[in-house]
């Protein structure tokens, strides 16, 4: 029997709109709101894979001893604004305490335990929602540009091999059979064959919301500013439309949770880390599958429009203005991996990944009030855990069996 009859799920991005779907498949009658239009948001700017290989976390044992380095490098990935340090020590606190081996072990099984899931979880939806064309099944390949970057990734990629992740180790020719625009410096390469990526992530989220709509969901475009609270929990948003009367609420909001998490009294470490892209509308260049290069720290996407290329992980407050010489930078790296990258049009973007420091999201159900729950914090696998978020959330509201382990992501966990 489900705990409620009727939920509003917070956030119309990927996580948020699966989530809502997967409600409705357990018989609720669900709302979904969001300021922006779904998909509109974060979910409209990433790198479009769905990371069955990401089990690795960004926190790797020796880390602490790079950082200095790196964000000092002018064309390093990670970037912080110096006004943020101070509000954003504790996060990095956390997190680096999480790059001992152990830990890293611990969270790479509990991140793979839901990458297990993600397709299981997603297709019928995306088949539902007629989505299909919107699939490249053609794989994922991270490329090396030396073997000391090669010989520096053995440890992650052993990981990714112990947690099931099937892999093909090619040399650099073999890497251009693939790729051919791919350059000569590429050495080796290894290919992940069963990974999936979506030609255009922000129409797949709508896909996705119109199918939720046309179930009988109700879409409603406005700003959760906050909650009133009863002695039965959560009763009401506040919103720039005025009151709104709930029953239940899952708040999925990415980087924007934070601050409903705290209205209903529970403080979580969650940082704002911002992605850059750099969109090549139009590209002649021919690009078969995602490709990921660990020595520039970009990805490469084919899109239904064009070449996406994206990197970057800054810190800063998520409505800070945008630094545009990050995505110049992404850009600069993208066209010397794949030389000759062009477009009719080019076109750069910007978004907030929610960070939690132990690189894994918050799932469950909000430690103070039993018809709230939490499903956010997914750093660069929004996309991905999407679908297996709203899979155990609606199992939580359904007071099924979860079908993952949800202790790793209790979201009273720091």
């Amino acid at each position: 029997m489900n705990k409620h009859d009727k939920i509003t799920v917070i956030g119309a991005g990927m996580v948020g709109t699966c989530c809502a779907l997967h409600l409705q498949n357990e018989g609720l009658e669900v709302t979904l709101v969001d300021r922006d239009l779904p998909g509109d948001a974060a979910s409209f700017g990433n790198l479009a894979c769905f990371g069955i290989a990401s089990c690795v976390p960004p926190g790797m044992p020796g880390i602490l001893k790079k950082v200095p380095g790196m964000l000092l490098n002018s064309e390093s990935p990670l970037k912080l604004r110096w006004s943020h340090a101070p509000k954003a020590l504790p996060w990095f606190m956390k997190f680096i305490s999480n790059t001992r081996v152990g830990r890293v072990e611990e969270i790479a099984k509990s991140r793979q335990s839901l990458l297990d899931k993600v397709h299981e979880t997603l297709e019928p939806l995306v088949a539902e929602a007629g989505a299909e064309k919107l699939m490249n099944r053609s794989g994922l390949l991270f490329t090396f540009e030396s073997e000391d970057a090669f010989r520096g990734s053995e440890y992650a990629f052993d990981i990714r091999r112990r947690n099931g992740v099937k892999m093909d180790y090619l040399d650099g020719n073999e890497a251009r059979q693939f790729e051919p625009s791919l350059t000569k410096n590429v050495v080796r390469a290894i290919r992940v064959p069963d990974l999936v990526h979506t030609y255009n992530p922000g129409e797949l989220v709508k896909s996705l919301a119109r199918l939720f709509e046309a179930r009988g969901g109700t879409l409603l475009r406005s700003e959760v500013r906050g909650f009133e609270i009863g002695p039965d929990g959560v009763n009401a948003m506040r919103t720039d439309r005025g009151k709104v009367s709930v029953e239940a609420v899952v708040i999925a909001a990415g980087v924007w949770s934070r601050k409903l998490a705290k209205d209903l009294g529970t403080n979580v470490p969650l940082e704002a880390e911002r992605g850059y892209h750099t969109m090549f509308h139009g590209s002649e260049t021919k690009v078969n599958s995602s490709i990921l290069s660990v020595d520039r720290y970009i990805s490469v996407t084919p899109m239904d429009y064009g070449v996406r290329v994206g990197g970057v992980a800054e810190f800063a407050p998520p409505d800070a203005p945008a630094n545009w010489r990050n995505a110049d930078m992404v850009r600069r790296q993208g066209e010397a991996l794949v030389p000759g990258l062009s477009g009719k049009e080019v076109t750069r973007w910007m978004g907030s990944r929610p960070s939690l420091p132990d690189s894994n999201p918050a799932i469950g159900q909000a430690p103070k009030h039993k018809n709230a729950y939490f499903a956010f914090g997914h750093d660069h696998l929004g996309l991905t855990m999407g679908s297996i978020t709203g899979k155990l959330i609606s199992e939580l509201v359904a007071n099924k069996t979860p079908s993952v382990s949800l202790k790793p992501f209790r979201p009273d966990r720091f």
